[in-house]
């Protein structure tokens, strides 16, 4: 029997104990060893990370997918598993270090170290794959799989390994974003620009032998040690006189020429730019261009590095300014900032200070300010590996949605800097390079293969003698031996989106020819946030085509894509359209919204907002009104089962003789297209719109309304057709339902049962509806009217404000015969339910009546003497009047380009949504008028 209320907290850790005891999730089902295969592979949550709203939404989706080709009887793996997050993992262990007052990282060693985080994965690794059930995700948890496991740590390693024998791998030095605190490169992704106040200093350069100025402006006088160039336009009228000039360094002496570049913007700063390769990403590129040397002034810590520093030192004579200068070696960069701008100004070389607005970086874990840094690291060649993958868009092998998307991957794609994937940090996955003591790199996938190739070089160039290199190779501890005492292995390692990269194969058992690879790769479709297109699934692209190519040979390009759709979602923001943050306290944190409301009401949300394209405004009071969503259906479903509606297996849809139940059983086959079509296009809040008005508008409020006299009268067969179609077209709506809201439809398909026969299968695993053949056109005219009737005289009610209490008089004028016949069928329902005093029949509108047009019948409401139509029409132009106001408001403001520019994203899209909202009350206003203006 089906309880009074339905309890979320109860049922669903029982519902999804029901799941997995069943196996409901597992891959490769037996009955299912010749279905067509569906494959996700899940975006890797950091094994830090608790869930938050963009996990959230993200699995949401992902689960909507699984459940629907799960039902639709598709062999699917949803593949589950977490990131080792190297850099988020390593900072989470040594805060706990810190905070226990135990030995540091560096204290107690590498190996400890290491030792530790495993330790701290095992006690705290699993915290959001919990959550993630909680969230109701369907993955196949048997597969689970980490990006540091054995498995995948081998195809990590022999990825590398390929790649560096195709020299698609390789080391340089080059800039890279440095995080002082956490002293290693960071990925783009883990830099967060900061928009901040601060000073823009105007700085005079002597021109040599001319008694002259250049002026260069900067938010960083620190960085101008390591210049070693000024830059101007070339077709800058006012500077480019300078060009081929030379020009001093204050403080240090060195030597400058004046170059032409076009990065110079003569309508930007002074139109002269310091040029400092080794500080700067953009002087970075012009010092290539103008094969300009490096000059790295910091350490690793971001402290001034000069003294003993060559690069520094070269071609700058020696002076008193020099050594003034040098003292400031060991300086951290802000205070040799101050000291700085002190000397330029009693030298008289500070040409103007002024305040100015900048962005400047920041490390998401540390918080530090990032350095560009000038160091040797590991890189992938990665404009080579993109061809493929821009190939593979290109001709739709891989198809993004929404489409936009797809401009975004391209001109990343053709455009792609080299791929820095070293990382100075111990959690990870340790580079397999080793370093001989002439500085002769090995790569290799095995100590004993790094051992055999060092024994090999070693021989050839008769450092070592062959009969020594024999008896190294041969002796297991003189090998350990050598390798430790002869070799120095890369501290570094990899990126985490190395290992992530190769995630779509990898989990599947690469590089072991497995029988899952076989059958689930290329996996069917990948749903992920727009912020890792190019960090993520870019790199997806390239390491999947380069290695499944080789495992594939000759094999065509949609066989060894990664995946053959990429849906893009949007962000989930704050009811107001700002980015949730915790320093805005206006995070909505997901596992109190399912604790307040049930998972079932927050997936809901999430999908029935999930417009292609549109960032999502969520807020508390929509996830409680979803939640009231499947309360509307737990209170149908005991309505139905109170009057004895019960699965019939006699009940077939196709023969039914009611026009009622034919009516409700053609709106079932109308949601259940709508329904498949719309998830089919990813278009989420389309499938979840037509699913909820289908359940609340057609089933609920119309038709168990429509049929309470019939459930409620005498005992026949017009009552036993309507009991079984009321539960046949609910365990439609239960399976429609399901991929949205998971438990509640669970339940109510459990517990629904139980007066009839035992269901044969988990909801989960029951099948996806079916409907051909049981289109209505004839009861869907018939009830259609009804319904279309009552729903204008409703609303007539609402514009005209005319109380509910208060009875109309309805009449139909010029009606035809058939109109006529179907009002007397349906006159009881229609005047009960659009509350009317009388129906009759006129061949003309009578004089006064507000005329409403229903499928090409003329209803009139005659009001004289019920409401005043002059005074009604006196408020309704007043509030015509306020939405002119309020719109012509709005569009003052959205008008003014500067506000448009200027005003925070959210703060102008709320501005649209009050111009659109005024401008639906102003048609609504204006139709009522128009009704008016014909009753005259």
């Amino acid at each position: 029997m089906i309880e009074n209320r339905y309890h979320p907290a109860e049922v669903e850790p029982r519902i999804y104990k029901a799941w997995e005891d069943a196996g409901a999730f597992r891959a490769g089902r037996p009955e299912r060893a010749k279905a067509q295969p569906y494959c996700i592979v899940i975006p890797p949550p950091n094994v830090t990370g608790s869930l938050h709203m963009g996990h959230a939404l993200n699995n949401t989706l992902q689960d909507i997918l699984c459940r629907f080709e799960r039902m639709r009887g598709k062999d699917v793996l949803w593949q589950p598993g977490t990131d080792h997050a190297g850099i988020a993992t390593q900072a989470v262990v040594e805060r706990q270090l810190m905070e226990r007052q135990q030995p540091s990282s560096r204290a107690m060693g590498r190996e400890a170290f290491i030792k530790r985080v495993w330790e701290w994965k095992a006690e705290s690794g699993d915290t959001i794959i919990r959550q993630l059930k909680r969230l109701g995700a369907s993955c196949d948890w048997s597969r689970e799989r980490f990006t540091m496991d054995e498995g995948l740590s081998r195809a990590v390693v022999k990825v590398f390994v390929a790649l560096y024998r195709a020299g698609l791998i390789y080391k340089d030095k080059r800039l890279v974003n440095w995080d002082p605190s956490l002293k290693t490169a960071i990925s783009d992704l883990e830099v967060h620009q900061v928009e901040t106040r601060g000073q823009l200093w105007h700085i005079k350069y002597p021109i040599e032998g001319s008694g002259g100025f250049v002026v260069v402006a900067t938010t960083r006088p620190e960085t101008m040690l390591g210049d070693v160039a000024v830059a101007v336009h070339p077709e800058n009228e006012k500077l480019r006189h300078l060009i081929g000039k030379t020009a001093v360094l204050p403080l240090v002496g060195r030597r400058m020429p004046i170059i032409a570049d076009t990065y110079a913007d003569p309508e930007k700063g002074t139109g002269a730019v310091k040029i400092t390769p080794a500080h700067d990403f953009n002087d970075f590129e012009v010092g290539r261009r103008h094969n300009l040397r490096l000059v790295n002034i910091f350490d690793d810590e971001a402290a001034l590095d000069l003294k003993d520093n060559a690069d520094f030192l070269e071609g700058v004579p020696p002076s008193a300014q020099l050594d003034r200068t040098l003292a400031l070696h060991g300086f951290d960069r802000l205070a040799a900032r101050k000291k700085i701008v002190e000397r330029l100004e009693a030298a008289g070389l500070i040409d103007k200070i002024e305040q100015t607005l900048h962005v400047v970086p920041q490390g998401d874990r540390s918080g530090a300010v990032l350095e560009p840094f000038l160091t040797d690291q590991w890189y992938v060649e990665a404009k080579t590996m993109a061809r493929p993958a821009i190939e593979a868009v290109r001709e739709r092998k891989t198809v993004f949605v929404p489409p936009q998307w797809e401009a975004t991957f391209f001109n990343w794609m053709e455009n792609i800097q080299p791929w820095c994937i070293s990382r100075q940090i111990w959690w990870g996955h340790q580079i397999p390079a080793w370093y001989g003591p002439d500085g002769k790199i090995f790569v290799a996938e095995t100590e004993d293969d790094v051992v055999a190739e060092a024994l090999a070089h070693y021989t050839d160039i008769e450092e070592i003698s062959p009969d020594e290199g024999d008896d190294i190779a041969s002796d297991p501890e003189r090998r350990a031996r050598f390798a430790r005492d002869y070799l120095h292995r890369d501290d570094d390692v990899l990126d985490t989106w190395f290992s992530s990269a190769l995630w779509p194969f990898s989990t599947l058992g690469w590089p072991d020819h497995t029988p899952e690879l076989k059958r689930y790769y290329p996996t069917s479709a990948l749903v992920t946030g727009f912020d890792i297109i190019f960090f993520w699934v870019a790199r997806m692209m390239m390491m999947g085509l380069h290695f499944m190519q080789q495992e594939r040979p000759g094999a065509a390009l949609e066989k060894v894509v990664p995946f053959h759709t990429v849906y893009i979602h949007a962000l989930v923001r704050d009811a107001a359209g700002a980015k949730m943050s915790k320093s805005k306290g206006n995070v909505i944190d997901p596992l109190e919204m399912i604790d307040e409301y049930g998972a079932d009401a927050l997936r809901f949300t999430l999908a029935a907002m999930a417009a292609q394209g549109r960032d999502i405004k969520l807020s508390a009071q929509r996830v409680e009104g979803y939640r009231n969503f499947a309360t509307k259906l737990w209170n149908a479903a005991r309505f139905a089962e109170i009057n004895g509606c019960a699965h019939d297996p006699d009940f077939s849809a196709h023969e039914a003789k009611e026009t009622l139940n034919r009516w409700i059983i053609h709106e079932t086959a109308k949601a259940g297209r709508e329904v498949t079509a719309a998830i089919e296009a990813y278009k989420f809040n389309e499938a979840a719109g037509a699913i909820y008005r289908f359940v609340w508008n057609v089933y609920c409020d119309w038709y168990l309304e429509l049929v309470k006299p019939v459930l409620t009268g005498p005992d026949g067969a017009a009552k036993k057709e309507t009991r079984a179609a009321a539960a046949w077209a609910l365990d439609e709506i239960l399976r429609l339902l399901h991929p949205f809201m998971p438990f509640v439809t669970e339940e109510l398909w459990r517990v629904s049962a139980e007066r009839g026969p035992q269901r044969r299968h988990l909801l989960a695993l029951d099948t996806w509806p079916s409907h051909d053949g049981l289109d209505d056109e004839a009861a869907e005219a018939e009830i259609g009217w009804v319904v279309d009737l009552i729903t204008a005289i409703r609303s007539v009610r609402v514009e005209m404000n005319i109380p509910a209490a208060t009875p109309l008089p309805l009449v139909l004028a010029g009606a035809s015969p058939q109109t006529v016949e179907r009002t007397r069928r349906w006159s009881e329902f229609v005047q009960r339910l659009a509350r009317l005093s009388d129906i009759s029949f006129a061949d003309a509108v009578p004089k006064g009546a507000l005329q409403l047009v229903v499928r090409g019948d003329v209803a009139a409401l005659p009001l004289a003497g019920i409401i005043d139509l002059a005074a009604e029409r006196a408020r309704l132009t007043k509030e015509l009047a306020k939405c002119d106001a309020d719109i012509a408001r709005v569009e003052q403001k959205l008008n003014n380009a500067d506000f448009v520019k200027r005003a925070p994203e959210d703060v102008v899209e709320g501005e649209r949504e009050k111009r659109d909202e005024a401008l639906a009350r102003k048609q609504k206003i204006i139709e009522a008028l128009q009704r008016l203006k014909e009753s005259e």
